[in-house]
């Protein structure tokens, strides 16, 4: 039985792609796939007795070997903020290719913990910076300097104990750049070297704990429990400078949404689920629940969310235990069928990262396909017609061109850049100033635009002539023509509407990165957790792929 791709014009819109969850192709666990074979080694510990100092980590298989360099301080309370403004922080951090010298750590030491205002080299591929989630790291380092583990129900309801505010790479402030990285093998997946940092970063944050405690009372002290380090994260505070990038890189949306969709149809495809498949399903269904339960938020939007897929998700797991025949043909297709009819959004997408798990040799090859050489398909092909151009808008912007951007409501918002940080900004059209500033994100008005602006166009004029008078329209048409070949490479939605959740953006992007327990703050940024549950770096070379269904409970 052959299945369809699911449409489009229903999959990328922003409430369904605001609804995915981490899964098998979600990056970070890629990135642990490819390097569980690599030898992990802690090269330097040089921290005082209140764990500021510095520290090194690596990854080296063969002659090639990735460095991470961790710089802690001294941090007043009042200066401690997950804002983009703050200038200091906990610990920062960077990715350094090879082994660092002595000179190497010096000029870091000078520059990273300064991140925004300090300068790296081409030797340096990703930089951050983190701060503790104090109430969490304290009680950690005063149970264990006692001899007792902390408690498990206190750190539970955070998950971590510290939080990324930030993690740069491709050029950013000095970094490598990607032309000098984009033929290694090992990191062809995207975001390979920043799911190296933050992981590296995590047992950081255990290794500094274990040391102050030890060195707060010698004779009394443990070590954090193994299984408890596992089901602890790193945490991650993301705003809307995230937004801009699933719009500015369209062939990479495309094929990260591709991958997806690809993997699903292939699942659905399946004549006959093996006894062991349905198995392994059915287990990470039910060890999933605990991720669920112990998935807290402020907000009550999130609050909605997380209640509608509990709901959801045993409204589906009693159909499963007791309508359901697994033994059926397609069985995976009717479940999907099912599951399409009779659940919301959020739990349609989270069974559907679940349906990946028993399917490595699905993912697997998927994987491989998720990054992208994009300046290959920027030429626009300036002999193509308006009679082509005009096809592929009412085609593939179906739902687009029939928004009326005259009404203030499709017109409400618009996207700058702030000037102090230089990041991405979003702001009320009618209320705020500055709107002459707006960046060219508004690809749903530029597209109805372009849509108006060939009305009357003859459908024989080249696409060349039409741009030497609309040469305002030129980067619309190449998205036109991007995605008649790449069809989930756009957004099917107004980011300038009033509807506009801008926290979907964000979710999206971070689900492909494998991010749980997404905790909004505002509409415009959220909490996330990274690496819950994760093997620890000397394991990796037998642990369960599995592993992201486990839970702290």
């Amino acid at each position: 039985m052959k299945i369809e791709l699911r449409d489009p014009n229903k999959i990328m819109k922003l409430s369904r792609l605001g609804s995915f969850h981490q899964s098998k192709l979600s990056f970070l666990r890629s990135f642990l796939q490819e390097f569980k074979d690599w030898d992990y080694q802690r090269d330097l510990f040089d921290l005082d007795e209140n764990g500021y100092g510095k520290a090194i980590y690596s990854f080296k298989k063969k002659n090639k070997i990735y460095s991470l360099i961790c710089f802690s301080n001294y941090l007043k309370d009042e200066e401690r903020s997950d804002r983009v403004i703050a200038t200091k922080w906990d610990a920062a951090f960077v990715l350094h290719d090879g082994i660092p010298t002595k000179q190497d750590i010096e000029r870091l030491y000078n520059n990273v913990p300064k991140q925004e205002i300090g300068r790296v080299s081409y030797k340096e591929l990703s930089l951050s910076r983190a701060n503790k989630s104090v109430r969490i790291f304290n009680h950690v380092i005063e149970s264990l300097s006692v001899g007792k583990q902390p408690d498990k129900k206190i750190i539970s309801e955070v998950g971590y104990l510290y939080r990324t505010t930030a993690v740069y790479g491709s050029g950013k402030f000095g970094l490598a750049d990607r032309f000098r990285l984009k033929n290694r093998e090992e990191i062809n997946g995207p975001f390979r070297l920043e799911m190296m940092l933050v992981y590296l970063v995590r047992q950081f944050t255990f290794d500094q704990v274990n040391h102050v405690a030890k060195l707060k009372n010698p004779n009394k002290a443990v070590e954090l429990d193994k299984e408890i380090c596992r089901n602890l994260g790193i945490g991650n505070s993301t705003g809307l400078g995230m937004a801009p990038f699933i719009v500015n890189h369209p062939i990479l949306l495309n094929n990260w949404i591709l991958a997806r969709e690809t993997a699903l149809k292939k699942i659905r495809e399946i004549q006959i689920v093996k006894s062991d498949d349905k198995d392994l399903f059915y287990s990470c269904l039910k060890k999933s629940i605990k991720n669920i339960t112990s998935w807290n938020s402020d907000s009550e939007f999130q609050k909605n969310k997380i209640k509608q897929l509990l709901s959801d998700l045993n409204k589906f797991i009693n159909f499963i235990e007791n309508k359901f025949d697994f033994n059926q043909e397609y069985a995976f297709n009717k479940m999907y069928l099912w599951i399409e009819s009779n659940l919301k959004e959020e739990c349609i997408e989270y069974i559907v990262s679940i349906m990946m798990e028993p399917y490595e040799q699905i993912t697997g090859p998927l994987v491989k396909q998720m990054s992208s050489d994009e300046e290959k398909y920027f030429n626009i092909p300036t002999e193509r017609t308006i009679f082509d151009l005009r096809e592929i808008l009412e085609k593939k912007y179906e739902n687009i061109i029939k928004i009326d951007f005259n009404e203030r409501k499709n017109n409400k918002f618009f996207w700058f850049v702030s000037k102090n940080k230089e990041e991405p900004r979003l702001a009320d059209r009618f209320i705020e100033e500055g709107h002459e500033l707006e960046q060219p994100l508004a690809i749903a008005r530029d597209i109805k635009k372009l849509y108006e602006r060939i009305a009357n166009e003859k459908n024989s004029k080249s696409i060349g002539n039409f741009l030497i008078e609309n040469n305002d329209l030129r980067h619309v048409v190449r998205r036109a023509f991007i995605i008649e070949k790449f069809p989930y490479s756009e957004i099917q939605d107004n980011i300038i509407g009033s509807n506009l959740i801008p926290i979907d953006m964000l979710r999206l992007k971070l689900s492909f990165f494998g991010a749980l327990k997404f905790d909004p703050r505002s509409d415009k940024w959220l909490r996330i957790t990274m690496f819950q549950g994760a093997p620890l770096p000397n394991e990796l070379k037998n642990f369960n792929e599995q592993w992201i269904y486990n839970s702290l409970n």
